[in-house]
């Protein structure tokens, strides 16, 4: 029981936050107003500005900025115990994750859509600009980089996975071209696309289809991450309308509905047991474990817990997604709340749905593994926690982190009385949909970025959309196709640089609330509920990469074993940092209730008859 009251408390308190702080934050601090033209009619040019409904919207923002990283990292995080996680996803993700995300959203929509990267240069100063678009730039090589290898890992740990996501993109097509003609409800092929894609999972991987799961599964990594890109530059350069935007909304349903099985799954095996002996479901790991009781080689939970766990808290992509493509769509200032505040506080209970799987749902039941083999046994309760989260090194590895979510949240579906084929399958699916949906997002923002800072820099050539694209998916490519490591296959670069992705993530964040504060600063808005979490986003991720770039034997760069391209990541990416903050700290005293050069906030109303709404 006190697995359902975990979850059912969690979900309570997300909407009692929803409904009270980020109402608060809607109307008296942002002031969100539904007669301001947003960027999406200002600008409409019916490929990056497109206005959109809300529901549409949410479904790409929140499968854009969910991704795999609500799923690994959590899953990382309980080795140092339930409690220690638990506590920072709910916070997290409403003190801090939420605020972010609705704030970064808000404040691109009253510039007319730019990236916070662009807004950075009038809000604080203007070599910002192009400081802050090259961590941006950074950040985004990272995420690109890492995720075609994580998605073409899933495919071979998972190959039922693979059919199901493929057909997911002529139906998004299909969804696209419909949503295009005007007037046209989008009820019946919602539920059509449903049903086409669960039926795509219970059936994808049967007869013929099995085998073309299995070739393609067989694909070398870096094949696969080729192919994964070339799609992700076809994805940023059409409409957004065309493909992006419908296949993340209709990604969405299949998610939400599969986190709704997850979660009634989790009911049944709580109330009724599990299986035919009525397991109870309990949870089999420690509330906390550090000190004499951490697991070998973890590193200390302060700070590290803190960037474990970016998705599904704070994470700084967010801001991209929020400021690059959401803020071009919404048809209405006054959905902000519901996509920037909903979409994290969705994630965060994502990610407590993930700890409970972890933590309570392996222990229904795992195959005992033993030098790589199935023993034919079945551990249980705390064996089954204690058999994933042994060490840190065996409890780190992908297939490790995502596999304890896999098999613990295929158990509380198996608790409906679904096929654990099925189960593991949806699962697989689960995880490789998300991270595809952060992959294509990703890429656009990438082309967004480099527009920005080629324009910033006087490179006309990469103002081109095609240009900039062509840039950004080469530049990933070589990061993700280098080896390793001496002695390690080609395609392993971009794993390589996955331990920079959590500190990068979260600096990244404090930047932005940085570019909030300012633009608050700028118009005398009440500042301590952005303040606290920048400061605490900016000093403890830093304090983070410096431990992991200096201390230890495992150190990039004084270790044992240096990493010189982890090295290099983390000390330009902290460089960048400590540049901009000097830009800020000198900036500061003279920006409080001083507007923003060029100041972009539109004065039109959508009724431009009445008063004080002139005609744009």
């Amino acid at each position: 029981m006190p697995t359902l009251a975990i979850a059912l408390g969690a979900l309570v308190l997300y909407l009692v936050a929803y409904h009270t702080y980020g109402r608060w934050l809607a109307r008296r601090i942002f002031q969100l107003d539904p007669d301001r033209v947003p960027p999406s009619v200002e600008l409409e040019d019916g490929n990056d500005y497109v206005p959109t409904s809300r529901g549409v919207v949410f479904g790409h923002h929140f499968t854009s900025i969910a991704g795999t990283g609500p799923i690994v990292g959590p899953a990382l995080a309980v080795i140092w115990g339930w409690v220690p996680a638990l506590l920072w996803v709910l916070f997290g993700s409403i003190l801090i994750g939420a605020v972010h995300d609705f704030g970064s959203l808000v404040v691109s929509m009253r510039n007319r859509g730019q990236t916070v990267g662009d807004i950075s240069g009038r809000m604080l100063a203007p070599r910002a600009r192009i400081l802050f678009l090259s961590i941006l730039f950074l950040a985004l090589t990272i995420v690109l980089a890492i995720f075609g290898l994580v998605i073409a890992n899933v495919f071979k740990f998972y190959p039922a996975s693979i059919f199901p996501c493929l057909v997911q993109i002529p139906i998004a097509v299909l969804i696209g071209l419909w949503l295009h003609r005007r007037g046209l409800s989008l009820t019946l092929p919602s539920l059509l696309a449903l049903g086409v894609m669960y039926l795509s999972v219970a059936l994808g991987d049967w007869g013929p289809l099995h085998a073309f799961n299995e070739a393609l599964a067989n694909w070398p990594v870096v094949t696969w991450c080729a192919v994964l890109l070339v799609y992700s530059y076809v994805a940023s350069v059409l409409p957004v309308w065309v493909l992006l935007q419908p296949r993340d909304y209709i990604n969405s349903l299949q998610l939400l509905s599969a986190l709704g099985l997850v979660v009634v799954g989790l009911v049944v095996a709580a109330l009724f047991g599990f299986g035919p002996e009525r397991q109870a479901l309990e949870i089999a790991a420690e509330p906390v474990r550090i000190g004499d009781t951490a697991p070998p080689g973890a590193p200390v939970l302060f700070p590290f817990l803190f960037v474990t766990i970016a998705c599904g808290a704070i994470s700084g992509f967010h801001c991209l997604v929020s400021s690059g493509t959401s803020s071009k769509q919404l048809k209405s200032e006054a959905d902000a709340q519901f996509v920037g505040f909903g979409s994290m506080l969705t994630e965060g209970f994502l990610a407590v749905l993930v700890i409970l799987a972890c933590v309570a749902g392996l222990g229904l039941g795992i195959p005992e593994v033993v030098d790589g083999e199935k023993t034919g046994a079945t551990l249980t309760g705390a064996e089954a926690y204690h058999a994933r989260y042994a060490s840190w090194q065996s409890a780190g590895g992908l297939a490790a982190k995502v596999g304890a979510f896999v098999d613990g949240a295929g158990n509380f579906i198996q608790a409906l009385g679904l096929p654990g084929k099925f189960a593991v399958a949806l699962m697989g699916v689960f995880v490789a949909s998300f991270a595809a949906t952060t992959l294509d997002s990703a890429c656009r923002l990438q082309r967004y970025v480099t527009q920005e800072l080629a324009a910033a820099v006087g490179i006309r050539p990469l103002t081109n959309k095609h240009a900039a694209t062509i840039v950004a998916i080469v530049v990933a490519g070589v990061v993700a196709a280098i080896p390793g490591g001496p002695g390690m296959k080609p395609g392993t670069g971009g794993l390589l640089l996955w331990p920079l992705f959590g500190a990068t993530n979260q600096l990244l964040g404090g930047l932005a609330f940085l570019v909030i504060l300012f633009w608050m600063w700028r118009r005398g808005l009440p500042l301590w509920f952005v303040a606290l979490p920048a400061a605490f986003m900016l000093v403890l991720p830093a304090t983070a990469m410096l431990i992991q770039l200096f201390h230890g034997p495992g150190a990039w760069l004084t270790g044992e074993h240096p990493s010189y391209l982890l090295g290099a990541f983390g000390i330009a990416t902290l460089a960048l940092e400590a540049w901009i903050l000097l830009e800020a700290f000198k900036a500061w005293p003279r920006a409080k209730g001083v507007l923003e050069p060029v100041a972009l906030e539109s004065p039109c109303r959508a009724d431009r008859s009445a008063p004080g709404g002139p005609a744009c």
